[in-house]
């Protein structure tokens, strides 16, 4: 595989004070009825103009004879290269592409909406212009399939999946260097470089969307039931301890499982305890 060849040719401001000259000629031997030779100097002038190019800031010439690759211009300004050559302007400058938002599975089988942001360059003219039939097609199938591999090797979530290190909905640093080093093994072939590559959309899909939600929701009540349980054994806990220390009422171990019993469903309640004078006794 040829590579990207960088030259430096003649430079324009050279040549343009020859054909400068040359163009004097032709009208001097026009004023001295020699219209031959000032035919002559016009055609020298004229193919010796086709030669001259310039290169814009962050543009590239590559340059070919007859079909021979014969190298390329990086730097912007006036040059002068043999007349016979084909110059071709390729963009170097950063660009975005965003693909579309496409329908993957994840690595449980769930159907998901993603979409990337991808931030390039082209890094070598040759394999750009000739090793790939176009780039910028290249660049969006290449993406594309880099997503969708990425996409069935994570789970969205860790809902369905604990045991997974990497999920797409939390793990953005690790999943996104993921899929710029997907990415950037296939842009190789093409001379792209990757800048950056990052997670523009992701979502479920609309069809499980609202059960999913609802999987999430159940989960998360669960978590805080748990912790409020937690917490409400160990304010019992203090209780029982404070009041044996303290000596204010001797409880047996019924009148201690009443009272648990009581406190756990008032601190576990959803909703605000009614309270209840007792003016007797405690077994009234």
């Amino acid at each position: 595989m040829k590579t990207e060849k960088i030259i430096r040719p003649v430079s324009g401001y050279i040549v343009l004070p020859v054909l400068f000259v040359i163009l004097s000629l032709s009208l001097y031997f026009f004023l001295y009825e020699k219209e031959g030779a000032g035919a002559s100097m016009i055609v020298l002038f004229s193919f010796l103009s086709i030669g001259l190019t310039i290169v814009s800031p962050n543009n590239a010439k590559i340059l070919l004879l007859f079909g021979e690759y014969k190298g390329s211009i990086n730097q912007n300004g006036l040059y002068w290269v043999n007349p016979f050559f084909k110059k071709t302007t390729i963009s170097l400058r950063a660009r975005n592409f965003e693909s579309e938002k496409i329908k993957v599975n994840d690595k449980l089988g769930n159907p998901i909406l993603i979409s990337v942001i991808l931030v390039w360059r082209v890094n070598d003219t040759f394999k750009s212009s000739f090793e790939v039939d176009s780039y910028e097609h290249f660049i969006k199938v290449q993406t594309d399939s880099a997503v969708r591999k990425l996409a069935g090797s994570f789970p969205y979530d860790h809902f369905g999946d604990e045991t997974a290190t990497i999920a797409l909905s939390t793990n953005f640093d690790d999943v996104n260097k993921a899929l710029e080093e997907e990415i950037v093994e296939r842009m190789e072939i093409a001379g792209i470089e990757v800048i950056e590559s990052r997670i523009a959309y992701l979502a479920y899909a609309p069809e499980i969307a609202h059960s999913m939600l609802r999987r999430q929701q159940a989960s998360a009540i669960v978590a805080a039931r748990h912790k409020i349980v937690e917490g409400a054994v160990g304010m019992v806990e203090s209780a029982l301890a404070l009041l044996s220390e303290k000596e204010i009422i001797v409880l047996d171990e019924e009148k201690k499982a009443a009272m648990v019993s009581n406190l756990l469903v008032v601190l576990c309640g959803d909703k605000d305890t009614q309270p209840v004078v007792n003016t007797g006794t405690l077994h009234q």
